[in-house]
């Protein structure tokens, strides 16, 4: 005869906590509806499914380092007219992208968003159990340079690799110094087509001689970067400043119609276009 009075005793030697606090109350709930066993079983195993990955969410979330308060349902689109609602959207609902190792580069200048969307893209991956890592930009490399300087860079580099997306913010206020740039090269060669990247930059392309050293590795930072890469520009007036002037009207989410983003002529002037295999036409050689 089965003995039931060791099966909590089991239930926790096999790692099954939600079934363990739930299959006496789902067996009442069985026999009030005339549930079959198979049904029985059925219930629970969702039960510990949906309780598993609500906990795998709220770990990714902690270790991610995301801003909390800052969601795509928080963002207010109508301040930067210009942006396609859809297509942040898109990066932020689908984790396709990440699986390719594709990059996301979001473009402008100081309080208009960018840290905003790209925490906002972070939260919506977490969300489909994808694992990022938000750091600022300076103090990522601060942490490289350290690993360095004690021989345990590529240690660094690789405990980096089970994130499928990093969120490097505040790129261009890294230090053009040989100890800096360098770190933040070999992190960017480290995940070329192997991981995911999202920048945030003040500076656009022309620009980044300022922050690598000489033009050889700027150029070879930027290639590997827009490789494969959706550049989006955020181009508003700063949102912090028209806050601070009364100028922003607190508005209740609601559904907008989606409209095209445009690559600026500031990052597509005098870049040839290609397009990868999703179809998406993305700069090579992009220009300030």
């Amino acid at each position: 005869m089965v003995q039931t009075a060791t099966l909590p005793l089991m239930l926790k030697q096999l790692r099954l906590a939600s079934v363990a606090r739930h299959w006496q109350g789902m067996l009442a709930t069985a026999e009030r509806n005339g549930w079959d066993s198979a049904q029985y079983l059925s219930a629970l195993c969702e039960q510990e499914l949906t309780e598993r990955d609500s906990r795998r969410i709220a770990r990714y979330t902690q270790d991610s380092h995301l801003p909390t308060a800052k969601s795509l349902a928080s963002f207010d689109f109508t301040q930067v007219p210009g942006l396609s609602r859809a297509r942040i959207e898109a990066l932020a609902g689908s984790s396709d992208w990440t699986r390719q190792a594709r990059n996301v580069l979001l473009f402008g200048a100081s309080g208009v968003g960018k840290t905003h969307l790209a925490a906002a893209i972070g939260h919506g991956l977490v969300e489909q159990s994808i694992r990022v890592r938000y750091f600022v930009t300076t103090a990522l490399v601060q942490d490289l340079q350290l690993a360095r300087q004690h021989l345990r860079l590529e240690d660094a580099l690789h405990k980096l690799d089970k994130f499928p997306a990093l969120i490097l913010d505040d790129f261009g206020y890294v230090k053009k110094t040989d100890q800096e740039t360098q770190v933040l090269f070999e992190l960017i060669a480290h995940r070329y087509e192997t991981g995911s990247l999202i920048i945030t930059s003040n500076q656009p392309f022309a620009e980044w001689d300022r922050i690598f050293p000489d033009q050889m590795m700027t150029v070879a930072a930027v290639d590997r970067l827009v490789h494969h890469a959706t550049i989006i520009e955020v181009s508003s007036d700063s949102y912090r400043r028209k806050e601070a002037l009364g100028q922003v009207v607190v508005r209740t989410p609601t559904a907008i119609t989606p409209t095209t983003t445009t690559i600026p002529a500031s990052v597509t002037t005098t870049a040839p276009v290609s397009r990868d295999h999703s179809g998406d036409a993305h700069p090579d050689t992009p220009s300030g």
